[in-house]
This record gives structure tokens, C-alpha cells and sequence, in this order.
């Protein structure tokens, strides 16, 4: 099978974790076109120590990286107002008190399993597509670009404080997506 025909198969993954990321078609269109050009000059360069998926995504993350910091120049990101995202009731249904949860987590089984099953990820990118924007940057920004903390903080001109309060908000919203969806249960609660 011919190197095209094997970036051709991964491309639609990368398109959707692109667009994750930068929530733009064409920004996103653009990296992944970036990404399977750097892929095609330089096939020497993949070593077989690693899928070639694995591969592309490591391509891929150092183009969403870029873009991210040239669209940062480019456009001014205003600072948001906490309370417009509903994050206040969220935290008033997830905690009791405002520092221990109202409730369980639920048994997640064998997460490592269902790290490894597409429907996951599908109901993990639907979860992570529902977050407000700038929250799932943030997210997406940390978690999967494994950007530090002072970059991001940097880019998106954020401080310390807000950045973890918005990582902490959407690991919440995450888990209550993913409680719901996947693990086909609403939390246990908490005996008094």
C-alpha cells in the first residue's frame, strides 16, 4: 500500500481531532493539509517504532500548536465572564458545601478497555464539543496538545488561577458528560 493511500486512511481522524481543537473547518482543513504535506516530504522520518496514526497526531499537534499561536496575534480573546457558562450550577450540583462532592463517582469499570474503544472516544469528542469554547480550548490545549501551563496561560492571556479554574470545570463537565452517556448512569449519591 502506497504512503498516500495510507495518510488518505487517517485523515478524517485528524480532521476531527483538529476540529476539535481549533473549532474552525478551514483552520482546521488547513492544518491537517499541513500535516499531510510534512507527512509526504519526509516518509523518512517515520521510523516504524510507532503507528503511523501516532505518528500524523505528533505531526498534527505541533500544527495546531502554531496555528493556535498565530490566530493568538490575530485575534484578541476578551476575558469571559465565569458566570455566562453556567458553571456557578455546576458546581452547586457537583459539590455539597462547595468542597466535597454531592455524590460518588461511578464505577467506571476498566477505563484502560474503554480508552481503547472508538465508541468512547466518540461519546468523549461529543462531551468535549459540548464544553463552551473557550473552556474546551483550554482542555483540549492541556490534555491533548500536553501544552504547559504558562504557554497556554501566555497564549490565551490567562492567569494561573483562571486557567486551573477552567481546566477543573471542564474535567467536571467531562465526567458528568461521560457519567451520562457512556457509563449509562446518573452519579450515586452520598449517604448522609
Amino acid at each position: 500500500m502506497s504512503i498516500e493511500s495510507q495518510l488518505a486512511e487517517h485523515r478524517s481522524y485528524l480532521l476531527r481531532f483538529a476540529r476539535l481543537q481549533l473549532r474552525n473547518d478551514a483552520w482546521a482543513e488547513d492544518v491537517v493539509s499541513e500535516t499531510l504535506l510534512a507527512a509526504l516530504s519526509k516518509p523518512q522520518s517515520f521510523d516504524n517504532k510507532s503507528q503511523l496514526k501516532t505518528w500524523l497526531v505528533g505531526i498534527l499537534k505541533h500544527k495546531v500548536v502554531d496555528t493556535l499561536r498565530q490566530r493568538a496575534r490575530e485575534v484578541s480573546y476578551g476575558g469571559e465572564d465565569d458566570t455566562a457558562d453556567g458553571s456557578e450550577e455546576l458546581d452547586a450540583l457537583v459539590f455539597k458545601n462547595g468542597d466535597h462532592f454531592a455524590s460518588l463517582p461511578a464505577d467506571w469499570g476498566n477505563p484502560e478497555q474503554d480508552l481503547s474503544s472508538r465508541q468512547f472516544f466518540q461519546v468523549l469528542e461529543a462531551c468535549t464539543e459540548k464544553l463552551p469554547a473557550a473552556m474546551g480550548r483550554v482542555f483540549l490545549m492541556r490534555e491533548w496538545l500536553e501544552l504547559p501551563c504558562e504557554e497556554i496561560c501566555k497564549e490565551l492571556k490567562l492567569t494561573p488561577t483562571n486557567l486551573y479554574v477552567q481546566l477543573h470545570r471542564a474535567r467536571l463537565r467531562l465526567r458528568e458528560c461521560l457519567e451520562l452517556n457512556w457509563f449509562g448512569h446518573a452519579p450515586t449519591t452520598l449517604s448522609s
